[in-house]
């Protein structure tokens, strides 16, 4: 057991906060989590995963489960429109010469991953709660929850999402999420047999993909160049995805297109990105995840830095002098990362929107994916 904290408070229930409480078992301490929704429920289609989260699995202990019920491979495929092929990049096997590079997961499917890890840690997991209260002092923190319940804890680690509560307690100044000019269409279909890998599309303003999620499906997604961030009606999804697909004429996209309907579970979202400035904690309260650097997907890698958050928080927590020494080591650690796969994402979608140089659109992307294969 690390002799610096004994007890930690994780508030939410994503992808950043179950790794910070598997983590942290791991090393003896003990982890409360709350999470808001009382059914711990994750929305959306796929997620693709990249060779630095496998990475992360691996340490994590569910990188083998991943392997079961999500898809790996090696490489992605870029199209023009009309589906003549542009370039491929190579995905490295950094998690193991056995591990391809690349793949990716339906989100609920990873969600209950990490959640049946999360419950096998011992971490008390406590839904439809969360924080009302936080005050500090020199030996703890003291918080009031939604269930009228108050407990002490050496520390609370906020990883309540691009929106978080904590970050307006702790961090009032921080920026609020800005809006990038794009949005995502996402929707889950039977895969197709010639779809292997990653296959992207480029047209005018949009950008097609194709992904395996498992050996019998995949998920095709959509970036679409929207000035304004206005509100799409649900019942619209449909009908506006097929006719975002209208115009790419190379056979795969149109045999997906093919295979759309009510049962696809189409969404969209619009694409937001938020850096907060260090630092990231206050006393004894700590911000990882989304909760301080959201990214855009173009990158594919805004869960995969959540992830390693938790893992270099725990890491510290077991090596520095101190609370505070850990907590400033973890963010030293953490920012430049960070930093860069928000910028360089928000920038690769500036590109997109203003046809700029292709050429520093694959420049960034490779040289963003060389930094992120290197250990953290």
């Amino acid at each position: 057991m690390t002799a610096l904290i004994q007890s930690a408070l994780v508030v939410g229930g994503g992808f950043s906060g179950m790794s910070a409480a598997i983590e942290l078992r791991k090393r003896g301490i003990a982890v409360d989590l709350v999470e808001i929704d009382p059914h711990w429920r994750n929305y959306g289609a796929g997620i693709s995963i990249g060779g630095p989260t496998l990475r992360a699995f691996r340490t994590l202990g569910i990188l083998e489960r991943f392997l079961d019920e999500g898809y790996a491979c090696d490489g992605l495929d870029i199209f023009s429109a009309s589906g003549v092929l542009l370039t491929q990049v190579a995905t490295p096997r950094i998690a193991g010469d056995e591990v391809p590079g690349s793949g990716a997961v339906m989100r609920p499917v990873l969600a209950r991953i990490l959640a049946d890890a999360t419950r096998a840690s011992g971490t008390d997991v406590r839904l439809g709660c969360t924080v009302t209260a936080l005050d500090q002092d020199e030996q703890a923190a003291t918080v009031d929850f939604s269930d009228g319940s108050q407990r002490r804890y050496d520390l609370v680690i906020g990883a309540d999402g691009l929106y978080s509560q904590l970050r307006e307690r702790l961090l009032p100044q921080a920026p609020k999420p800005r809006y990038s000019g794009q949005g995502v269409w996402r929707a889950v279909l039977p895969r197709l047999a010639s779809v292997t890998r990653t296959m992207l599309w480029v047209g005018d303003h949009l950008k097609v993909g194709l992904n395996p999620v498992s050996q019998n499906e995949m998920y095709l997604f959509v970036n679409e160049d929207r000035p304004v961030n206005d509100f799409v009606p649900p019942e619209e999804f449909l009908p506006r995805l097929d006719a975002l697909l209208a115009p790419f004429s190379a056979p795969p996209v149109q045999e997906a297109r093919a295979l759309l309907d009510e049962k696809s579970l189409v969404v969209f979202r619009p694409l937001e990105g938020l850096l907060v400035e260090q630092p990231w904690y206050c006393g004894r309260a700590v911000l990882i995840g989304d909760a301080v650097h959201a990214t855009t997907p173009h990158l594919a890698s805004g869960a995969c830095i959540g992830i390693e958050d938790a893992i270099v928080l725990a890491q510290e927590l077991e090596q520095a002098p101190s609370l505070a020494a850990a907590l400033e080591r973890f963010q030293q650690r953490r920012w430049e990362r960070c930093r860069m796969v928000v910028e360089n994402s928000m920038r690769l979608g500036e590109i997109e929107i203003h046809g700029g140089d292709k050429a520093e659109h694959m420049r960034i992307m490779h040289a963003s994916f060389a930094a992120l294969a290197q250990p953290i």
